[in-house]
């Protein structure tokens, strides 16, 4: 499993190192934002592949951000990185605010996916001459709003704003507190509470920060990081009682801050009616797009019920009550499982009973994580095989093991290459893979009669069978 970390203000600067270069545009892609709101989405980051991975613990799920390549990463073993930490935790690699230049190649990584696109998430992109200039018909209504703001505070100056501005920056907020509408809307008082303590970061070199003085007083502030070709705005803010300040500001912090930047990003509205009003005003040339992407396993598109499967000697169903004893028996051989890969009993959460293994086989088989087959020989229980570990790109691995008695006779080799088929043909996999320890050679003669070799290392053997 990957080794991840709760994001904290000490990780800002290695994760704002891969944010300075990364061009996906949204602001879920930038240091700030997963510092600012961790209270919502309790993002936690590790490196693999030479990239950034962000995982978002949101509502209960887990969900990945799009891998961050530094110089030199790859993001497809990045994906696979991302499956296999999902894979051994139970769950489904879901990857969510994916931006549209990436969209495309989950599509073909993931035979079968859920894809969302929603409105209320999508970010306001601008030009950076737009927001600039002002120029155009559009931009009227914003140039007799700075008019108006202008003519009303002709001393005000936008100013860049740093450490030893804290004393100011205080004072903007308690008299932004005076004029602050919205004490009655949660939502409101956690982004306002939390832009607060984040521009307590002011003075960091990787943050951008400004806003419009008048008499020693501040009207409005703005906090934004430069992330790629794309200046992010996470904080806006300026005091009602000041009319046409907003325009002034954007134009001001534009023209300070957006000299080398293509776009400007001033983030998604939160499904706020009054804030999507304003945000269209500005003349958004494009709303950026964020994709989730929650991929399935083909058990869940093509497997009601765990089939009857027979070969020449064999039939394989699902596990029986009446199985049970045997069934234990086969699963707490621990010397005939010394080569099986996975300790049993060891992996049950809770209190061993006669049921347990039973019952883990059934819960796999409701989530549609694994099929236990049982495999039978004159009806008589045998041993089973399971096909498991889908990695959601069309692949799966297969185990097999037979009772002690039942063993060198052939009996695995043919349950084996029954459920291999049946996954290719009936689940519609593109590919079954499978492995076995070095030392254990009837594994690696019985693989070898129905699958491919595809290497080794130290541990293991690897093999595959495709269609």
């Amino acid at each position: 499993m990957l080794q991840w970390k709760s994001v904290s203000r000490e990780d800002l600067p290695v994760l704002h190192r891969y944010y300075e270069t990364c061009s996906y545009r949204l602001c879920e892609y930038a240091a700030l934002t997963k510092f600012m709101w961790r209270g919502h989405l309790h993002p936690a980051w590790t490196e693999a592949a030479g990239c950034l991975l962000v995982r978002n613990g949101i509502d209960g799920e887990l969900v990945f951000d799009y891998p961050v390549p530094g110089p030199g990463g790859d993001e497809d073993a990045a994906l696979t990185a991302i499956e296999g930490d999902c894979i051994d935790r139970g769950i489904s690699p879901v990857i969510s605010v994916v931006p549209e230049e990436k969209a495309g190649a989950l599509l073909r990584r993931y035979p079968y996916v859920s894809v969302r696109n929603v409105r209320t998430w999508k970010d306001y992109l601008y030009r950076a001459e737009d927001l600039k200039a002002f120029v155009g018909r559009r931009y009227a209504g914003q140039r007799n709003h700075i008019k108006k703001f202008r003519s009303a505070f002709p001393r005000a100056e936008f100013r860049t704003l740093g450490v030893e501005d804290a004393p100011l920056i205080e004072r903007f907020w308690q008299d932004y507190a005076q004029e602050f509408g919205k004490g009655d809307d949660p939502r409101a008082v956690n982004e306002l509470k939390s832009a607060r303590e984040m521009l307590k970061l002011v003075g960091e070199p990787w943050l951008l920060c400004g806003g419009m003085e008048a008499d020693g007083r501040l009207l409005s502030l703005s906090l934004a990081e430069r992330c790629g070709g794309t200046l992010i705005i996470h904080i806006e803010k300026g005091l009602y009682s000041c009319p046409g300040v907003y325009p002034a500001t954007v134009q001001a912090f534009a023209q300070t801050f957006g000299q080398d930047v293509r776009w400007i990003n001033r983030e998604d509205d939160a499904a706020d009616r009054g804030l999507r009003t304003s945000k269209l005003q500005y003349g958004p040339a494009e709303l950026g797009s964020k994709y989730h992407f929650a991929p399935e396993n083909e058990l869940l598109t093509h497997v009601r019920a765990i089939p009857e499967l027979k070969t020449e000697r064999l039939i394989l169903t699902a596990l029986r009550e009446e199985d049970l004893p045997a069934y234990n028996a086969l699963v707490l051989d621990a010397d005939h499982n010394r080569w099986w890969g996975y300790d049993d009993a060891g992996g049950l959460t809770e209190p061993r009973t006669e049921r347990s293994f039973f019952e883990v086989a059934e819960r796999d088989f409701a989530a549609r994580s694994a099929v236990n087959f049982a495999v039978r020989l004159d009806g008589q229980f045998i041993g089973e095989a399971v096909l498991y570990r889908f990695d959601y790109r069309g692949g799966a691995e297969l185990g097999c093991r037979i009772a002690p008695a039942f063993t060198r006779h052939g009996y695995g080799t043919e349950a084996f290459a029954a459920v291999a088929d049946w996954a290719l043909y009936q689940v519609h996999l593109t590919k079954v893979v499978a492995k076995c320890f070095r030392e254990n050679e009837p594994s690696r003669k019985m693989l070898s009669a129905s699958m491919r070799p595809i290497g080794e290392d130290g541990t293991f053997y690897y093999f595959e069978k495709t269609v």
